[in-house]
């Protein structure tokens, strides 16, 4: 069984109740967020999550709505009273480039974010990786198109419990191959049609690769405000059978 907070289900745009991406994801013994948004930091808060013992971070790709936090939840973790007792090693993973990045970040300001009480380990991995990215959650990258380091995410529980984190894509094809029989594809839907890059997806895209990937449910996140007042779960069904959800801000849900 894997437990699913939702903390951001929307973009770099501002919106009064959609913060930026970031999604709590527990097996029962440990913890991973996907993607660290400049709101994630309070919004684990809000969620009364155990940020303080969090295990592990993905971060999918390095445009600010999904990596801006990062750095000032480091910043936090070295200051916090809470932490002032963690020792247990906090793994963050990511395509290539994140060592660099985060260490420009650290230097800007010579903020020492990786003089923690705890270690800090980063791990580059590169697409078509398989490692465990937690004690009992295996996982599988995948290149997307989107930017240079994006990847999408497969992670598998010990109990054969299955997800597929698409963060921000293009549409392709082998990205349903990829999520083929998850238990939860978790999907970007930017816009609900018309979309004006071709490195996000819109509703009918989304309902290609489920069609393709034949999950138990999807998880539609990353909307822009141009789904507001649209009964998303309506107009998926007109396109795919399946079960899919809208995402919002603090939507519980149990996997598998």
């Amino acid at each position: 069984m894997l437990n699913l907070v939702v903390l951001g289900s929307g973009t770099s745009v501002p919106h009064p109740q959609r913060s930026a991406s970031a999604h709590w994801l527990s097996t029962g013994s440990s913890t991973l967020l996907l993607d660290a948004s400049a709101s994630c930091i309070h919004r684990m808060a809000e969620e009364n999550l155990d940020w303080v013992n969090l295990d592990a971070i993905w971060i999918s790709h390095f445009h600010l709505d999904h990596i801006g936090g990062l750095a000032p939840f480091l910043f936090g973790t070295k200051h916090a009273p809470q932490t002032r007792e963690r020792r247990k090693p906090l793994s963050i993973y990511g395509g290539a480039g994140l060592e660099k990045l985060l260490r420009a970040f650290d230097e800007a300001n010579d903020y020492k974010l990786f003089k923690q009480p705890f270690p800090v380990h980063l791990c580059e991995v590169a697409p078509r990786s398989e490692f465990e990215i937690l004690p009992d959650l295996k996982a599988q990258t995948f290149s997307t198109p989107h930017t240079r380091e994006s990847l999408a995410l497969r992670l598998t529980a010990a109990s054969g419990t299955s997800l597929v984190y698409t963060s921000d894509t293009g549409y392709t094809e082998a990205l349903g191959e990829f999520a083929a029989g998850v238990d939860l594809f978790m999907m970007e839907c930017s816009f609900p049609s018309d979309k004006p890059v071709e490195t996000h997806l819109e509703l009918r895209d989304a309902m290609r690769l489920a069609e393709r990937a034949n999950p138990g449910k999807v998880l539609l996140s990353h909307l822009y405000p141009e789904w507001d007042g649209i009964d998303l779960a309506r107009e998926a069904k007109k396109l795919w059978p399946g079960e899919t959800i809208e995402a919002f801000d603090g939507l519980r849900l149990r996997i598998g």
